[in-house]
């Protein structure tokens, strides 16, 4: 049913007035819980809210796309279809083959906007990038904040520019040739600005770990996230959804949301005529997430695999507390790289009890698995918001580069991460409510004082300077490791380009081996070696025939048979 601009579904209340152009206009009730404005109102762009009941406070639009004045205030009408696109040649991105890059908005650049993003473009084509993903945007109370903490999922921030400048940035990126992946999040809502559960039910009883668990059973509720979904990328012309936290979607429904959702995408991308993906962040390990509706699955393109990432990070750093415990081995990482995940029906310490499937290597491609080296979590939940920057040197840097660019996954990069940031990415936040503010330090504290931490090390999310710091310097990528790194980086994205190896998403390509006493790692895929050694000692390793490709910068050596691989070093050889 088409609905008109200022119709609103409120199911809850028995009175509701429309706030708009200076005056006020009764509504009337649907059987359905929708109301209609019984009189005129006014036509072009213009501000609106919401009477409820007897409450004078208007409150803005549960589907609002533009808050100009904070998630408090008036909603402000925002007209789609105005936009004049430039982006007509644009064919899309598939996500096999594909390396992504995710930015924080506010931290990328010094001015923390969409269209100085946009001035970084070059950069990351540079680097091999295809896809842009962008952590969330959704409108949230405060200046700043990582973004999952929206409460208004159709209104684009006005710190980073608002909606037109997110039309802008999209289109800037198709001109490039890049995608665009939006981070979005449907399994909560923010503490401060939710005025959802005035309107209907959109919560329901039981807590996930952010809060109030969505309301998908109820249909309107399940209409709200799908309209959400198709707002992006039918109207602002968005590639992709990454998908926040997907275990936390409680839905017994015999046809789950997340397959409504891939039911409804797979029908917008044969009538837009270009690929749009979907991304879930699942902590499962269980790849029927992934695994075509055909085949009983759910119909998502992919899906995050951590286990990738604590492997790498606990070879390349020695860290085993908490749930890096398990990944100690280096064998660990060797499983990760063949069989997808480590969990995949093994015994996790750190959860007490069995976890994850194991991945069907014979029908899945790697690409449906997206990893990294660094992403906002792994960085951003750490004490102190350190990147593996603070702790390697540029060999070990460019040995996470390698495996994760050449290894047989989705890589996806963590801004910053290829010229080597200094800048820590930490957990940071700007709620305007003093108690709220003082709760979130309190609780950030806590968390780590437990794990051993002094409280005054623990940076407060609440005090400006922590999203100051967590700015990118941009000055690094000129000079010294990183310039050095970022050579590495623009290698790498050439031989993905040249080597059908690396892309090759066949499981039962992918042969690796782990050498616990000498740190070595071999991958195999094809006719590509990629050997790295974590240890502190040279190592060899016996190669029948081939060309050196690519070494980091250490420089590994190859002779009459045999890689010659200095402490930290890792090469590429092509027979």
């Amino acid at each position: 049913m088409t609905r008109g601009r200022f119709d609103v579904w409120a199911p809850r209340p028995e009175r509701v007035r429309l706030l708009v152009g200076g005056g006020t206009v009764e509504m009337a009730r649907g059987d359905d819980g929708w109301w209609t404005p019984t009189g005129p109102v006014p036509e072009g762009e213009v501000d609106y809210g919401y009477l409820l009941d007897d409450d004078p406070t208007p409150k803005p639009d549960p589907r609002s796309r533009q808050q100009p004045a904070g998630v408090h205030e008036l909603s402000r009408t925002f007209d789609s279809s105005t936009y004049d696109w430039g982006d007509s040649a644009w064919t899309g991105r598939q996500l096999a083959g594909s390396v992504i890059y995710e930015l924080h908005v506010g931290t990328f650049t010094p001015e923390g906007t969409l269209d100085a993003a946009v001035e970084r473009l070059d950069h990351l084509r540079s680097i091999g990038v295809d896809l842009v993903e962008v952590m969330p945007v959704n409108d949230f109370n405060g200046t700043h904040n990582w973004g999952y903490d929206g409460v208004l999922w159709s209104a684009v921030h006005e710190q980073y520019g608002g909606p037109a400048a997110y039309r802008r940035f999209v289109d800037a990126c198709h001109r490039a040739g890049l995608g665009v992946i939006q981070d979005v999040v449907y399994n909560h809502l923010g503490p401060s600005g939710n005025y959802l559960p005035l309107f209907g039910p959109y919560l329901k009883e039981g807590r996930n770990t952010w809060g109030d668990l969505v309301n998908v059973e109820e249909p309107e509720v399940r209409r709200y996230i799908l309209d959400n979904v198709q707002m992006w990328l039918r109207d602002l012309h968005v590639d992709g959804l990454r998908l926040d936290a997907v275990h936390a979607l409680v839905d017994p429904s015999p046809t789950h949301l997340l397959e409504e959702m891939a039911i409804e995408v797979a029908a917008l991308s044969a009538h837009v005529g270009r690929p749009l993906t979907l991304i879930a962040e699942s902590d499962l390990n269980d790849t029927r997430m992934v695994t075509p509706r055909e085949a009983r699955g759910r119909g998502l393109h992919a899906q995050w695999s951590d286990d990738f990432h604590h492997a790498l990070h606990v070879a390349l750093t020695g860290e085993t507390q908490g749930y890096y415990a398990d990944f100690a081995p280096l064998s660990a990482l060797a499983k990760v790289c063949e069989r997808g995940f480590f969990h995949d029906g093994t015994w996790s310490s750190f959860r007490g009890r069995p976890h994850g499937r194991p991945v069907d290597r014979a029908a899945m491609p790697t690409w449906r698995l997206v990893v990294a080296n660094q992403n906002h979590d792994q960085v951003g939940n750490r004490a102190i918001g350190d990147r593996l920057t603070a702790q390697l040197d540029v060999d070990q840097l460019s040995c996470a580069a390698l495996l994760t660019l050449c290894g047989p996954f989705t890589p996806m990069l963590f801004m910053g991460e290829e010229f080597a940031a200094s800048t820590p990415f930490q957990f940071f936040t700007s709620h305007p409510e003093p108690e709220l503010g003082r709760a979130t330090a309190e609780g950030r504290i806590e968390e780590f004082a437990a794990h051993g931490w002094d409280a005054a090390d623990v940076p407060d999310p609440q005090d400006p300077e922590t999203f100051a710091r967590s700015k990118l310097d941009w000055s690094e990528a000129g000079s010294g490791r990183g310039a050095q790194l970022l050579a590495v980086y623009r290698e790498l994205a050439g031989l993905r380009r040249r080597l059908p190896d690396l892309t090759d998403p066949a499981f039962t390509s992918v042969e690796c081996t782990a050498d616990e006493s000498s740190r070595v790692l071999t991958l195999r895929r094809g006719r590509t070696l990629v050997a790295v050694n974590f240890g502190a000692d040279a190592a060899t390793v016996p190669v029948a025939d081939g060309e050196l490709a690519f070494t980091t910068p250490a420089g590994a050596s190859y002779a009459d048979g045999v890689l010659s691989l200095p402490p930290h070093a890792g090469a590429l050889v092509v027979s």
